[in-house]
C-alpha cells in the first residue's frame, strides 16, 4: 500500500461532486459564523441533501440532526467532516463499518493514516480541501 496519502485528481473530484446527492456533515455547528454551517448551507443551496451529524444538536439548517453516522436514517453518498483531526480515525472506522462510499476531510482536517485506511477499504477520500471551493471551481 502507498504510504503517502494522495487526493484524487481534479477530474475525479469533479465526478464525485456531480455524482453525490446526499451528504452527512459531521460536526455541523449551529452558529452561522462557523465554516461548517456556511459550507453546509451553501451545499444545500447547490441542491445537495444535507444530513447533519452532531450529538450536541437536535436541529440544524432545517434538518433533524443525528448523534452519529450509525444513527443516520438513510444511506449517504459522502461524509463531510468538520472535526478536529483527533476524531478522524473513529469517523473512518464508522465509515468502513457502514460501508459508506466517500469521505471528505475539510481544510485542516488531516489524518493521513486514517485516510489511507479508508482508501484501502474502498472509500473515495478527499483530505485537507474545501468542498465548497472545489464545487465552485469544478462544478458550478
Amino acid at each position: 500500500m502507498n504510504s503517502r496519502f494522495t487526493n484524487p485528481s481534479m477530474d475525479e473530484i469533479r465526478t464525485l461532486l456531480r455524482r453525490i446527492k446526499t451528504i452527512a456533515v459531521v460536526g455541523l455547528s449551529a452558529s452561522p459564523r462557523r465554516p461548517s454551517h456556511g459550507v453546509a448551507k451553501a451545499l444545500q443551496g447547490f441542491g445537495y441533501r444535507i444530513i447533519p451529524v452532531n450529538p450536541a444538536l437536535s436541529e440544524g439548517l432545517g434538518e433533524k440532526v443525528y448523534p452519529s453516522l450509525r444513527d443516520l436514517p438513510e444511506p449517504v453518498d459522502l461524509v463531510d467532516v468538520f472535526r478536529d483531526p483527533s476524531h478522524v480515525a473513529a469517523i473512518v472506522d464508522e465509515c468502513i463499518d457502514l460501508k459508506l462510499p466517500a469521505l471528505w476531510l475539510q481544510d485542516g482536517v488531516i489524518d493521513s493514516t486514517a485516510a489511507l485506511r479508508a482508501q484501502a477499504a474502498g472509500l473515495t477520500v478527499v483530505m485537507d480541501r474545501c468542498i465548497y471551493r472545489d464545487y465552485l471551481r469544478l462544478v458550478a
